[in-house]
Parts: structure tokens; C-alpha cells; sequence
């Protein structure tokens, strides 16, 4: 796991509330809307996320491991609010992209210090 788990609770437990509505506004992130796979509760959840393609990824600086993933993956897609709009993707998998090509040149080094090289690619509905 690139960052660690300790930072990841940080983040549940109250630093997601703060981001969120910058997530929603800012290139490079978004908020991911996904249906817990137990609970079925709906939740938001802040990341960076990018163009690639025709589709989009989203960096996994968490890991592959976070609810948020395993939900997305099992529900076949999810919601994202980006930049003040709404879109639905589909078909969610990951992908390991070792040279992180799939991100902005100039997010790149971010994510190399980060030890990131995992991202969640998805595409359009």
C-alpha cells in the first residue's frame, strides 16, 4: 500500500468531509459515489482522477484494498462528480502502470514519491 493505513482512517474519519467539495470542483480530483456492498449505503468519497483515453483513472494512493475500490468494482461502476458535473462509468479494473503514464506528466513525480502504481481505470457510460 503506497500511503498508510493510519492516514487512511485520518482521511474516513473526518479529513474526506473537508476535501469534498473541493474534490467536486478541482482538476485532477473528484468524488466517487459508490453503494457499500454490505451495507448498501451510499457514500463519497475524494479522489484524484484523471482523462485517459476515452476513459478515466483514478490513482489508487490508498491501494487496491479500500472499500471504496472493492465496491466500485463489484457494483461494475459507480458515479463521479468532477469540476461541477455528474457522470456515470463503467467497467472498472485495475491496472498497474509502473511509469504512471496513465496521469498528467506533471502529476507524475507526485505519484512516483507516493510509490503509487496501481490505478482504477473506467470508462464512460
Amino acid at each position: 500500500m503506497p500511503l498508510p493505513e493510519w492516514l487512511a482512517r485520518l482521511n474516513r474519519s473526518g479529513i474526506n468531509r473537508v476535501t469534498r467539495p473541493v474534490a467536486e470542483r478541482l482538476p485532477g480530483f473528484a468524488v466517487v459515489i459508490h453503494t457499500g456492498v454490505r451495507t448498501g449505503r451510499r457514500y463519497r468519497t475524494p479522489v484524484n482522477m484523471f482523462r485517459s483515453g476515452d476513459g478515466y483513472v483514478i490513482a489508487l494512493t490508498y491501494g487496491r484494498e479500500r472499500d471504496w475500490v472493492k465496491n466500485v468494482l463489484a457494483a461494475g461502476g459507480c458515479e463521479v462528480e468532477t469540476r461541477g458535473s455528474s457522470i456515470a462509468l463503467t467497467e472498472p479494473r485495475i491496472v498497474r502502470d509502473e511509469r504512471q503514464s496513465r496521469a498528467p506528466l506533471a502529476i507524475r513525480p507526485i505519484l512516483t514519491a507516493l510509490g503509487v502504481k496501481e490505478f482504477l481505470e473506467l470508462r464512460r457510460s
